[in-house]
């Protein structure tokens, strides 16, 4: 068993701590909170170790969990990977470019691994229909989301939108070519919605929403590549995959058939794959426990958390011109 530490006890450090408690892969020695007043309640109502001092909590573990705010974790994650301690890191991986790129250079001087909170990975939808996504050519995203106070700190791109940047850029296997994107701040400072098309070098093209202040919360994505469609509801947790083949000589009554200009007729099928239920919280974290101890690659690198950050960020600037 890893010892772990989480730092920063809100909303999404409370379920860590209560995921790396239960795990049989982790033993929890503590977190750390830099508001005291907060700390000490969690530490009353859930029994967890309150460390107070950050420097003291690093020494004693061998993974350092970052679940708090985006402008922090630069210097959380600095501070434990000079330590000579893997990090999970919590979405966006850190504030700027500049602060990503410099953490990667730091994990390979010390020779620890990172891995990013980009949990939609996990969800057990996409896992179902990951493989089968193999040469997308046309993908379009949808992340709604009621209106939240706790978030609107950052850009819809970098709090919600992220996550399906990541999640495209790990089935297009090709360069970014051209992004153009526009942003509309209803209620916050920054944009509250958002929409970008990211073109890649290959012809694949991406057309990105997502929203803060909707009236009901939505996660879909559907991709479309040569003979199939595919579609991931990752709040309901559902998929959808139509498949074309080409149509027998002698189809069956019930055998739907489509026949283009050419003459060509295929025959449109469904699959269904299964979906295996699971806690994608605790599969995050479970498998860079395994990354550790079998000394692979984690699911999310750090470098992949960075090209997610960098694509958010031209979306951002694509905002401004």
């Amino acid at each position: 068993m890893l010892k772990v530490g989480v730092l920063g006890a809100g909303h999404l450090g409370k379920i860590h701590l209560r995921l790396l408690n239960e795990s049989d892969k982790y033993e929890l020695v503590g977190f750390y909170d830099p508001d005291e007043i907060n700390a000490k309640k969690v530490a009353a109502e859930f029994g967890y170790s309150y460390i107070e001092n950050i420097n003291e909590l690093i020494d004693l573990v061998d993974v350092v969990d970052i679940v708090t705010p985006t402008l922090s974790h630069f210097d959380c994650a600095k501070k434990a990977i000079e330590k000579g301690r893997h990090i999970f890191i919590e979405k966006p991986i850190t504030n700027t470019l500049d602060e990503a790129e410099q953490l990667l250079e730091l994990v390979n001087q010390h020779s620890v691994k990172g891995q990013v909170g980009h949990v939609e990975r996990f969800n057990p939808a996409f896992l179902a229909v990951k493989d089968k996504i193999d040469t997308p050519m046309f993908i379009e995203t949808h992340r709604l989301a009621e209106f939240n106070p706790r978030g609107t700190d950052v850009p819809v791109v970098l709090d919600l939108m992220i996550h399906d940047i990541d999640a495209i850029l790990s089935v297009v296997n090709s360069e970014v070519k051209q992004i153009n994107a526009s942003g509309v701040s209803v209620i916050s400072k920054s944009p509250d919605i958002a929409n970008a098309r990211i073109e890649f070098e290959n012809g694949c093209v991406a057309n990105l929403t997502s929203s803060r202040i909707s009236l009901k919360n939505m996660r879909k994505s559907r991709f479309f590549q040569r003979d199939a469609y595919i579609s991931v509801d990752f709040l309901e947790k559902k998929v959808e995959v139509v498949k074309m083949k080409d149509a027998p000589k002698q189809p069956g009554d019930f055998d739907m058939i489509l026949q283009n200009a050419e003459g060509e007729k295929k025959q449109i099928y469904f699959e269904n794959p299964d979906i295996q239920a699971n806690n994608a919280i605790l599969d995050e974290l479970e498998t860079f426990a395994d990354a550790i101890n079998t000394d692979t690659e984690p699911i999310v690198t750090l470098e992949q958390g960075t090209n997610a950050l960098r694509v958010a960020l031209q979306i951002i600037e694509s905002f401004e011109n």
